[in-house]
Formats: C-alpha cells, structure tokens, sequence
C-alpha cells in the first residue's frame, strides 16, 4: 500500500508530535516535583527519627541513672532497716543528735556521734580523749565545749 502524504497531513502530524512532547515535558516536570515533594518528605521525616532517636538516648541515659540511684537507695534502706531491727533490741541505746531541740540523726553509739559530728580538730573525742587534750570520759562520752552531746534514748521507745 502507498501512502501519499501531504503537506496538511504532515503540518497536522507535526502538530500532533509537538503537542504528544509537550505533554510528556510538563508530565515529566509534575514527576520531577513529586519526586522533590517525596525526598523533601523523607528529608523531614528522617530529622524527626533522628530527632527522637537523640530524645530515646536521652531518656534511656536518665532511665539508667535513675534505676542506678533506685538501687542505692534500696540497698540503703535494707541498711537502715537492719540497722532499725538491731537498734530496737530491748536494753539498747541509741544516741539522738538534736539540734535546736529538733532530732536530726541517731547514732548507735556516742562515739559514732562524735565521730559524724566532731570538727577535723575535736575528732579525738570519739578516740577518748577530751577536746583539753586529756581526762575521763563519762559512761563512754566526753562532753565537748560549745556542744551538746548526743543523748541517750532507750531502743524500747
């Protein structure tokens, strides 16, 4: 079969070819910002991972601390409940330092008071010696100068 092509028919199909790569140009810039659009996304979304992937390092590092001090704190209070079961014990005495009339420590002994609560130059009270530098000590204690000693309070009260 011949086909005779004419010069219309070869202006429309001209016509037609420009019309079919301007379509495929303006699908391809609609493409191209599509595709921009998604990495913009993902870019976006990447920094928001990162983001809470620092906050989840962050609250995993304070989550240890906290279980860490959490333990300390348990072992010290089976300490001072062992401690409290064995100050309790009929006939014992504990030592209370009050200040200002108010209890803030108890001791097991006076010279574990003085010990705590003695300056660097008054510790040798606890050691049995005075702060004058010599003398008896009284059922066990010394009386500093400028101190109250600890008292004495019975383990059944």
């Amino acid at each position: 079969m011949i086909r005779i092509v004419t010069r219309k028919r070869l202006a429309l199909l001209e016509a037609d070819t420009h019309a079919a790569f301007e379509r495929a140009h303006q699908t391809t810039e609609a493409a191209n910002r599509a595709a921009a659009q998604h990495v913009d996304e993902l870019a976006a979304v990447t920094n928001r991972a990162e983001h809470i992937d620092a906050m989840l390092a962050g609250a995993v590092e304070e989550l240890g601390a906290a279980q860490e001090e959490l333990l300390l704190k348990g072992i010290e209070l089976r300490r001072l409940r062992k401690e409290l079961t064995e100050a309790r014990e009929p006939g014992r005495q504990v030592f209370v330092l009050v200040h200002h009339g108010t209890p803030t420590m108890v001791y097991r002994s006076c010279e574990d008071a003085y010990a705590d609560t003695a300056p660097t130059a008054l510790r040798r009270t606890a050691h049995g010696v005075l702060h004058g530098g010599s003398g008896p000590m009284r059922n066990g204690c010394s009386r500093r100068s400028r101190t109250t000693p600890p008292r004495a309070v019975s383990a059944g009260r």
